[in-house]
């Protein structure tokens, strides 16, 4: 016999307690306890029976790879992403800020699967008539005239989760889009859709479907104020992919960032352009974040960052004004608040830039984060540039980690970094010397310039007054 009881759920971590709780003991977030109606199923009265497995262990080398079986795709940028294409079988978890562009993506990847595969959409949000006009709006050639929509694009409106594996049952779609995951609920539990067990019992019941059917399935899901995808934790550990599409909305700029992937590498980022037209590829993203650079500006400088495989050049943008309150602000977007300080306390105790009464700003350009240290030089070079009222050399690019003493470290794949900075037209490059022994190896059209300390590496980088 079931027996129904009355738990409360964190929706962050998915902890119980049976009483409601301020704040959840397991994530200390704050008034996530959710009341929730849990069935406990007693135990079987004999012990004795034992259960029988149906699966039976294999031989590692008699197990055939899917590796080459790939579905290619023809956005560049998202097939990059996910690994080199669509791994058949495989489920997928993407979020972003509402409005970011998310439904818009995965229906124009719809439109072109569609042309060739089954594909089946499932909006629990919007209805058939609203993602009708939004394909007629996409699915346009280059002078804008609309075309013909594919026959196997199969929509449907639907909720209810088993209603939702009985058409895919039907259909036998290669790709399976669900729009929401927190809008589809299993009417076996009684716990309102996006709780916490109706989320986990989703995605385990729709994991199961993709590994038997070798059905290659999308969620989007909502993200919280933070900005982390909403649910349990779990959802992330369900699935074999999980990305994010970041940017301001009020900027035309997307990037599709890759957390985690059981396929490909992590960390990998596609660039697209918001358009009328939907998501527009941006094959060379370097180009356009320096497309509307302002040369020989002081408290400009260029940075290459390592997204993933890819280096991108981005313009570092940086600001110091007098202050007018006692303590002095350091406002970071784009990077690490707790890097800024670090890099302004090394300006004024190791390079002699004075920040102790400067509010100091600085902005990556293009709505780009920047996470890893080796654009610590860049950043340097922008603030001592901006309180200097000196610009730094136009074609010159800032390569390196910052240390507490001064010295300048070197960052990886350097040589990925300088080939890309050649191939924009940079002339000369100034980077942490080399203590090692090490095969880098640089084009031959820049003139790079191994500085050992912060000090060294500024006076290389500013124009003489």
């Amino acid at each position: 016999m079931a027996k129904t009881i009355q738990q409360y759920v964190c929706q962050e971590c998915g902890y119980s307690n049976p009483r409601y709780l301020g704040r959840c003991p397991n994530c200390n977030s704050w008034n996530t306890m959710v009341e929730e109606r849990v069935e406990r199923r007693a135990s079987p009265a004999s012990s004795s029976s034992r259960f029988i497995a149906t699966s039976v262990p294999k031989p590692i080398q008699d197990i055939q790879s899917d590796e080459g079986k790939r579905i290619p795709l023809k956005q560049e940028e998202f097939s990059r992403v996910l690994g080199g294409g669509l791994v058949p079988g495989s489920i997928n978890l993407i979020g972003g800020d509402p409005g970011i562009g998310k439904s818009t993506l995965l229906l124009q990847v719809a439109l072109e699967l569609a042309k060739s595969f089954p594909v089946l959409y499932i909006s629990g949000e919007e209805s058939e008539q609203q993602i009708k006009m939004r394909a007629d709006r996409l699915h346009r050639d280059g002078q804008g005239k609309p075309l013909a929509l594919p026959d196997q694009l199969l929509l449907v409106t639907e909720t209810n989760l088993e209603a939702i594996l009985d058409h895919a049952d039907s259909t036998r779609p290669t790709l399976l889009i669900l729009d929401s995951i927190q809008t589809s609920y299993l009417p076996d539990l009684e716990s309102s859709a996006g709780s916490v067990s109706q989320v986990r019992e989703s995605a385990s019941r729709l994991r199961e479907y993709a590994k038997k059917t070798f059905t290659s399935i999308f969620l989007i899901g909502h993200v919280t104020k933070e900005g982390a995808i909403a649910g349990p934790r779990v959802l992330e550990h369900i699935v074999d992919t999980v990305l994010y599409l970041e940017g301001d909305r009020y900027q035309a700029y997307r990037l599709l960032r890759s957390v985690k992937n059981r396929f490909g590498a992590t960390s990998e980022v596609g660039v697209f352009e918001m358009s009328d037209r939907g998501m527009i590829e941006i094959s060379n993203p370097s180009e356009a974040f320096l497309a509307e650079r302002m040369v020989n500006a002081p408290g400009s400088a260029i940075a290459v960052t390592m997204e993933g495989t890819r280096p991108i050049l981005v313009e570092i943008q940086g600001l110091t004004n007098p202050t007018t309150f006692g303590n002095p602000r350091r406002t970071p977007n784009g990077i690490e608040f707790n890097r800024l300080l670090l890099i302004s306390a090394v300006l004024t105790r190791r390079a002699g830039v004075k920040l102790t009464d400067q509010d100091v700003f600085v902005n990556v350009v293009g709505g780009l984060k920047i996470s890893e240290p080796a654009a610590d030089l860049a950043v340097a070079a922008a603030i001592a540039s901006s309180i200097k009222d000196t610009p730094v050399k136009a074609d010159t690019i800032l390569i390196g980690e910052v240390g507490l003493s001064g010295e300048l470290r070197m960052a990886s794949r350097m040589s990925d970094r300088l080939g890309e900075a050649a191939k924009l037209g940079f002339k000369s490059a100034i980077i942490p010397k080399r203590l090692r022994g090490g095969g880098i190896s640089w084009p031959k059209t820049l003139e790079v310039v191994e500085a050992r300390s912060l000090s060294q590496a500024l006076s290389a980088a500013l124009l003489p007054k």
